[in-house]
């Protein structure tokens, strides 16, 4: 009986995981090549920035209605609406020959991947047991750390070699075998009973789930920091005359899988101290390094040390946010965890590019550094807290049973 109980990698968990990583495939394969395509449609530089921040802000929109999708279509359903948008984009993106339609397919995508993030991060807790939770999304979560590897340079291979209509018939195929193996999976068609009380809930409520406000923190002091790489770490190896770029990223995605191979097991034998402190060290030197790289091996020694921190900060914040609230609220986490992540990454990239312009790219990275120094004693003051509680309701206890 156990051993069933513990099983992890079950039929359901294998599918649910390749889906996720066709799903996030097809967004990362449009990365680095929808910025070209919009300036060959004669876009600006301005178009590019909107190209982002539609995204970015309708996937934020649509999970305010997270508990509305669920109570009308269940998790199950409003997964597959939220693949079928994505699907939809894709395949529309070739017909995209103006800018408007093009930034309004950007609406189309954002809210699908919106819906479907959210859901997928949701329901793979329902097929993880939960002695084995941590591990069980570390593992989920290679999956997009190999879509995030393989997929930008893929987009640009191909776009390179071929057209951008190859580019938009991959992605479409990323999308329908993402739906494909999703249809294989056997998910529960349960639908999450809303009380009136979560049905009214404030707009602040559904941006942040109330029961996770310290950790959301800790989430949007993460995606800042976030932002600040994914945005201009090529400019800062611009700045320090370092060539290729690329390396960094290939190098922290290798550190990142490496990281979710161990740092799951700890997390569910351990807890989470044991992988958010040592892991936001890392991440915090990371960045000290990377803000003084003059050489490819300072570079490449701050993304191994990123990769690292990344890899182990990003599943345990999500996973322990996933442990702090019953089942019927795992969606309302997964989409706190997430909107607080882009909300991090929005304000970051705009905030540390305000910076960079006056002091140099190198500055956004002292000041992450300064950002992640804070998460650190936030946890630890956190950490503190709890035990102090734990001991006086403790004598509480005692007192009560002389």
């Amino acid at each position: 009986m156990t051993t069933t109980i513990s099983k992890l990698w079950t039929k359901d968990f294998i599918l649910f995981t390749i889906s996720n990583t066709f799903l996030f495939s097809g967004f990362h394969i449009f990365l680095p090549t929808l910025p070209i395509y919009i300036l060959n449609q004669g876009g600006t530089s301005t178009d590019v920035g909107l190209l982002s921040a539609i995204f970015v802000f309708c996937a934020i929109l649509i999970r305010f209605f997270t508990d509305y999708g669920i109570k009308k279509w269940g998790k199950k359903y409003y997964l597959y609406i939220g693949c079928i948008l994505c699907f939809i984009a894709a395949l529309s993106y070739i017909l995209a020959t103006t800018v408007p339609r093009l930034l309004s397919l950007r609406v189309v995508h954002g809210l699908g991947f919106g819906i479907a993030t959210t859901l997928y991060a949701a329901i793979v807790t329902d097929l993880i047991p939960k002695s084995r939770r941590g591990e069980g999304i570390g593992y989920f979560g290679l999956g997009t750390t190999l879509a995030m590897a393989i997929a930008p340079g893929l987009g640009v291979w191909i776009v390179d070699n071929f057209s951008f209509s190859s580019l938009f018939m991959v992605a479409t195929a990323s999308q329908i075998l993402a739906l494909l193996c999703l249809t294989l999976c056997s998910i529960p068609d349960d639908r999450a009973v809303l009380t009136e009380k979560q049905a009214e809930s404030s707009f602040i409520d559904k941006l942040i789930e109330p029961k996770l406000l310290f950790q959301a923190l800790l989430a949007l002091l993460f995606g800042i920091c976030i932002g600040g790489v994914l945005n201009f770490i090529a400019l800062l190896a611009q700045e320090a005359h370092i060539a290729n770029a690329g390396a960094f990223f290939l190098m922290c995605t290798l550190c990142i899988f490496l990281s979710r191979l161990v740092t799951g097991r700890i997390f569910d034998q351990k807890g989470p101290a044991w992988v958010i402190l040592p892991g936001t060290i890392i991440f915090l030197l990371g960045f000290v390094v990377l803000a003084q790289s003059r050489s490819m091996t300072a570079f490449l020694t701050a993304s191994a040390l990123y990769g690292f921190g990344y890899g182990t900060i990003f599943p345990a914040v999500q996973t322990w946010m996933f442990n702090l609230v019953p089942p019927v609220k795992r969606s309302a986490a997964s989409a706190t965890f997430y909107n607080m992540i882009d909300v991090g990454n929005g304000v970051g990239s705009i905030a540390l590019g305000m910076l960079a312009g006056k002091l140099g790219y190198a500055s956004i990275y002292w000041c992450s550094a300064i950002i992640m120094g804070i998460f650190l004693l936030s946890y630890i003051w956190f950490i503190i807290r709890a035990k102090y509680d734990l001991a006086d309701n403790l004598a509480e206890v005692e007192t009560r049973n002389m």
